[in-house]
This record gives structure tokens, sequence and C-alpha cells, in this order.
């Protein structure tokens, strides 16, 4: 996948409020699915569904513990996207034309 793609694929799954609501709180700790969920006014499929196509993007990974699933926050894969943006977007970088960063 090119890095153009792998940009898409993340701002696409960033792109719903939940999902950015369910970025943040795994910042701050793994969650269960089900804690997930206690935070939202939506069914499970719906938790469940926004947690795939994190996992899609490759900024969450899921990892069994016993009976549970618990999520945890790639936050290496933000952090690739975010530099991967800047330097598309030439934050950061000196314009030769005019000597401006």
């Amino acid at each position: 996948m090119s890095m153009e793609q792998s940009i898409t694929r993340t701002l696409q799954a960033l792109s719903d409020p939940t999902r950015r609501a369910i970025i943040r709180m795994l910042n701050e700790r793994d969650m269960t699915a089900g804690e997930i969920a206690a935070h939202f006014a939506i069914s499970a499929p719906s938790v469940s569904h926004h947690l795939n196509v994190l996992k899609t993007a490759d900024l969450v990974t899921a990892e069994r513990q016993g009976q549970r699933i618990v999520y945890r926050l790639n936050a290496t894969v933000l952090q690739e996207m975010l530099s991967s943006l800047l330097d598309l977007l030439r934050i950061g970088v000196e314009r030769k034309e005019d000597g401006h960063a």
C-alpha cells in the first residue's frame, strides 16, 4: 500500500467523531469493547463496527486476554501518518523560492 493510500485510509477512519472519541479514550488506557461501549449511547454492533474500522486502518490493535479482547492505540501509525501529512503539506519545510518556512 502506498503512503498516500495509507494516509487516505487513516483520515477516513478518523473522519467519524465516535472513532475520534475512541482514539482519545485508548490514548488514556487500553480498554475492552464493553468498557468503550459504556461511554456511548450506541449499540454494541455499532461499537464493533467502529473498532473494526480503526483496526483496518491499523490505528488500534486487539489482543485476546482469556475471555476478553483488549484494544490498544497504535500510536506509531498515528505518528507516521502525521509526519507524512506534514511532509505532503510541506509544513516545516523551508521554501526555496522565497526562503520562508
